[in-house]
């Protein structure tokens, strides 16, 4: 869909488990919303599901796709996401009977996907949602085959139908090898940097946290750097280094930012953005960035341990830093570093914390 530039009514739908409780599901859903509107729909509606199972072949059940092809072009809504991961068989399905009303299907690695290309500047990040998008994409077109080989009206839309279908998997399939060569100059390239600050004694803090918890204005804070810092979800792609000085020690460490985490980043994208986080994996700290006026806190903070355990770098010595901190009606805890990396309030103590921990 090309609307980058269009605010697209949408509508939001979730299926979730019979013991979930409605201010969960609300919440799954405002967190979706948060993300469509940073990609830059309007959302119209907003509506869940009990199932005790998906719908095997429409997800969300035929009675409510029939209603949703009502309802959607009453209220002038193109797009449809759905809070979950499809299979390729229900995004055909539901693109098919959908398509017919104007509206277009997306599940939430999609959205995802769309916001990371939207928010892509440098070549390296482009190349590494390119190659989360292969991986996404390749068993939908399989799928997709399978569904024009079923409905082949005759031997020649058949075999047309598997013929374009192996075309689209060997082009695939080519561009993911080309994809990954290209990726790897720029891993040789990282490795190399970091070889060489090892060599010069160079101590290296990565910043970590959930997505819009406030990461890029620390690096800011801490580092002087000017970089770009928006409110709003995966501001930032790419690796953002500064250099921080240490005024006890006498000397500086290197201070990078990383993208922000999410509740159920795709597998594909962690891969993908394997050389980004190659940052944090061989950092000597983590400053783990909490949003600190985020109810969801605590929820955000496994998230992040989850994503740190499964690129391995969970066993790295960490600070958790309290941002946005004059967004508070109290203080915090006294055992816990608050900052507010907006106003520069609290950062002369994280830099007095970082320097007697690396």
């Amino acid at each position: 869909m090309g609307q980058d530039n269009l605010k697209t009514n949408t509508i939001l739908i979730d299926v979730i488990p019979q013991r979930m409780t409605p201010k969960q599901s609300l919440e799954r859903l405002v967190e979706l919303e948060e993300l469509t509107n940073t990609y830059g729909g309007i959302v119209v509606v907003k509506k869940y599901q009990r199932r005790l199972h998906p719908h095997p072949k429409t997800f969300i059940g035929p009675g409510k796709v029939e209603e949703l092809a009502v309802e959607g072009p009453a209220v002038g809504a193109k797009l449809l996401i759905i809070n979950d991961r499809l299979k390729p068989r229900q995004m055909y399905e539901l693109g098919e009977r959908l398509g017919k009303v104007g509206m277009h299907v997306w599940d939430r690695m999609d959205l995802i996907l769309k916001i990371f290309g939207k928010h892509a500047n440098n070549a390296e990040a482009k190349l590494e949602i390119e190659l989360a998008s292969i991986s996404h994409m390749g068993p939908r077109i399989y799928g997709m085959g399978m569904e024009l080989s079923r409905q082949g009206g005759g031997i020649g839309t058949l075999g047309q139908g598997e013929t374009n279908t192996e075309i689209m998997k060997r082009h695939l399939k080519e561009r993911e090898r080309t994809v990954k060569e290209k990726l790897k100059t720029y891993q040789t390239t990282r490795n190399l940097q970091r070889a060489n600050r090892t060599r010069k004694g160079l101590k290296t803090v990565a910043i970590v946290g959930y997505t819009n918890a406030g990461k890029t204005t620390l690096l800011n804070a801490l580092t002087g750097r000017k970089e770009y810092a928006a409110n709003e979800l995966f501001a930032t792609l790419d690796t953002r280094v500064g250099s921080l000085y240490l005024p006890n020690k006498h000397s500086t460490v290197l201070v990078s930012d990383t993208i922000g985490f999410i509740r159920d980043l795709p597998p594909e994208l962690i891969q993908a953005f394997a050389s980004t986080l190659s940052e944090a994996v061989h950092a000597d700290l983590l400053l783990h960035v909490v949003d600190a006026s985020d109810k969801n806190a605590k929820k955000h903070m496994e998230v992040v341990e989850d994503v740190l355990g499964k690129i391995g770098a969970d066993k790295i010595p960490r600070i958790v830093v309290w941002n946005k901190a004059d967004r508070l009606k109290r203080r915090l805890a006294a055992s816990k570093l608050s900052v507010s990396a907006a106003t520069g309030a609290g950062i002369p103590e994280l830099v007095d914390r970082i320097e007697r921990t690396v």
